[in-house]
């Protein structure tokens, strides 16, 4: 069984789960299946908007399908819901890559 198929078994016991729906659309960027990798970051960000670590991947992702202003949209949205979390890390990570898209 593939990662893509064990994701999907996992989450029909959870399907909720963050964790698991973002390793799912992360496995679907490297098949190249864009639109459900941007889906389930959307469906993810929507529902939790705390859940930091996705909003990177969806801004990326959205540079990668000629989406620039809505890349900058979710960068921007990510470097608050990281200063509101005190995640430093994240906030810089999404800062260098919205200033690197922005110059």
């Amino acid at each position: 069984m593939d990662r893509i198929q064990k994701l999907n078994e996992f989450l029909k016991a959870t399907p909720k789960d963050n964790f698991l729906r973002h390793a799912l659309a992360l496995e679907y960027i490297k098949i190249g299946d864009d639109l459900k990798a941007r889906i389930l970051f959307e469906e993810i960000l929507t529902e939790s908007p705390d859940y930091i670590g996705s909003y990177y991947h969806l801004a990326k992702l959205l540079e990668k399908l000629a989406h620039r202003d809505l890349a900058i949209e979710w960068y921007e949205k990510g470097m608050a819901a990281a200063k509101k979390a005190k995640d430093n890390h994240a906030y810089n990570e999404l800062q260098a890559a919205y200033e690197d898209l922005d110059s």
